[in-house]
């Protein structure tokens, strides 16, 4: 049986990054045969009525035809996560960073189905938690707004604002047994790591 929809979340798909320590842009690199930004886009179609993409680069994708947010503050994936939050139309979105390897829509929609009374439901593993491949409610907006206009792009540094649910990675364990929902890559290294070709 197909599983449902969410209908109150927009998939939001963070295409902002430069990939400057990959040396080449990190959503068209291929695994296994596929694009990995088309990887993550295939789930969250599966997961959500809409998907959107948020950045400042999103000319990249335009042959998508994919609704691409504008960036209200350019620079950072704080920055895209704030702006896709912003022009969603459902109270909720569900962020990506587009370099998440193995997305899994088991994970995503566990984590989704924890939103009932929380402003963000975020990933918490041993070297700290997960802020871009999270969920945010529209609550979310105005504590990220004033971090972002006081110059401060981190993540997570507004989370002591809003109430989050934390989610131990190791709760998640029985739907990602290889470990890898979380897993996003930075260079050419990490790539090959994972099954990645290498380029010259």
């Amino acid at each position: 049986m197909t599983e449902k929809k969410e209908s109150d979340i927009t998939g939001l798909i963070l295409v902002g990054g430069r990939s400057s320590r990959m040396g080449r842009d990190k959503a068209f690199l291929e695994l296994a045969g596929k694009p990995i930004f088309q990887r993550i886009l295939e789930v969250f179609q599966e997961c959500f009525a809409e998907v959107c993409l948020a950045g400042n680069r999103g000319e990249r994708f335009a042959h998508l035809g994919l609704r691409l947010l504008e960036d209200i503050f350019p620079g950072s994936a704080l920055g895209g996560i704030y702006s896709g939050l912003y022009h969603a139309t459902t109270p909720y979105v569900f962020v990506s960073s587009c370099d998440i390897a193995f997305p899994s829509p088991q994970v995503i929609r566990n984590l989704c189905s924890r939103r009932q009374g929380a402003d963000a439901v975020v990933v918490r593993k041993p070297e700290g938690c997960e802020p871009l491949f999270a969920l945010y409610s529209k609550q979310c907006l105005g504590p990220m707004k004033k971090h972002l206009e006081s110059g401060d792009c981190c993540a997570y540094g507004y989370y002591p604002q809003v109430r989050v649910r934390y989610v131990p990675e190791k709760d998640l364990a029985q739907l990602d047994p290889e470990g890898r929902a979380f897993l996003n890559i930075n260079t050419p290294e990490e790539f090959a790591a994972i099954g990645g070709t290498p380029w010259k």
